[in-house]
């Protein structure tokens, strides 16, 4: 079944004393545009947290962001003090020259960039599955927004096919009319001609020729194979490309079927065809 690239999924959990949290976004893109946010202690983790979010989630604009919280116990021998030092301070002045009641900057400082020395964080073979894991974790539960998402988009292609294939059955009825209205054109503006004899045998070879050009009986086959193969697909897994392809196809039927009709109610049914084309392409941008 199809999924919508739109997704968000959070994940949290500890790791002895720290607080990991990981959150991804996915939003509609032609491929894989990935932006990874880790705290410098997991930048060794890049290229494997890549390889997942690439297998997992395929395609979209993909932020991950993996944040890094440490409780009161590990403060103690784990940071840096002159930066903690100069924030605390900055910190303190800042509240002071703004005659606010004085604050808990240590609970502040301890928040702040490069406070905590990252180099005594050894990122050991258990910490690296831990925060692989909740990497799976969140691609999951994004995955599961994403099929969520999914099934609406389902039911909005379903509702525009249906759509378009009930103003296709409609077009027949007028094909009659639209032909007897081409050879009624020609004959007046022939017999509105001076001076002028009509092979009848000829004109009649003519005219069949002519009104030929206006069959459109495999437009509206191939049409309603398209439709029923847009069908079919939206039940095949990431197949948000194909879809695109297939809605190509219907609009160059949908186009054709336009420049024959040559009948004004035909011609009125094409044109709501055409809109109901372009919302689905707008759902098919953001197809998974």
């Amino acid at each position: 079944m199809i999924q919508s690239m739109t997704g968000f999924g959070k994940s949290n959990g500890i790791y002895q004393s720290r607080k990991v949290s990981v959150e991804i976004r996915s939003l509609n893109s032609k491929g894989l545009d990935l932006a990874l946010k880790l705290p410098s202690c997991y930048k060794e983790l890049d290229t494997e947290i890549r390889k997942i979010v690439a297998e997992q989630l395929d395609r979209g604009k993909v932020d991950v962001g993996v944040f890094l919280e440490s409780s009161g116990d590990t403060v103690n021998g784990l940071i840096n003090k002159e930066l903690a030092g100069h924030y605390y301070n900055e910190l303190k002045a800042l509240n002071e020259s703004w005659n606010e009641v004085p604050a808990d900057y240590l609970s502040l400082v301890v928040r702040m960039p490069e406070v905590l020395n990252q180099q005594a964080f050894e990122l050991n073979d258990d910490e690296r599955k831990f925060i692989l894991t909740l990497i799976n974790e969140t691609c999951s539960k994004l995955n599961d927004f994403r099929k969520k998402e999914g099934e609406e988009l389902i039911n909005e292609f379903s509702k525009r096919i249906n759509e378009i294939k009930r103003l296709l059955t409609e077009i027949p009825q007028f094909e009659k009319e639209r032909i007897t209205t081409v050879k009624e054109r020609i004959i007046k503006g022939l017999s509105e001609l001076e001076n002028v004899s009509v092979d009848q045998n000829r004109l009649e070879q003519e005219m069949i020729f002519y009104i030929e050009k206006f069959d459109i009986s495999e437009e509206k086959m191939r049409l309603a194979n398209h439709l029923d193969y847009f069908t079919e697909t939206l039940s095949i897994p990431r197949s948000g490309k194909k879809l695109g392809f297939i809605a190509q196809e219907i609009g160059r039927e949908i186009n054709t079927l336009g420049s024959k009709s040559n009948h004004v109610e035909m011609q009125k049914r094409v044109v709501e065809m055409k809109d109901c084309l372009e919302k689905m392409k707008e759902q098919i941008l953001n197809t998974l």
